[in-house]
């Protein structure tokens, strides 16, 4: 079994930064990546930002450029988020293969 517990969400003004943390615990294959995912209010949960074992980001392209992930040797991934408009507002989810935290609220106010 896998958790997932993630933290760092808030209330922020457009322009303004927050950095999500996810901590993994549980059987974690180090080589195996982790993602963020959001869902905005009344819109579907859609893929943001992947960390692959080896290192390696990819970005949705409307996040490109403000967030980064990140991870560390303790099983904690990170996502850095700079420049936030009142469209990044929604609820941020980690995941790790099949399993998925509770989710951190973001709120990007104008």
């Amino acid at each position: 079994q896998v958790q997932l517990v993630e933290s760092g969400g808030g209330l922020v003004q457009a322009g303004g930064s927050l950095r999500l943390s996810c901590t993994a615990s549980g059987r974690i294959d180090s080589m195996s990546g982790m993602a963020w995912y959001r869902q905005a209010p009344g819109k579907q949960r859609e893929w943001t930002a992947t960390i692959t074992g080896r290192g390696n980001t990819i970005y949705t392209d409307s996040v490109k450029g403000r967030f980064t992930i990140s991870k560390d040797s303790a099983n904690t991934v990170y996502l850095q988020m700079n420049s936030l408009k009142p469209e990044d507002t929604g609820v941020y989810y980690c995941t790790y293969k099949s399993f998925w935290g509770q989710g951190t609220q973001v709120t990007v106010s104008s």
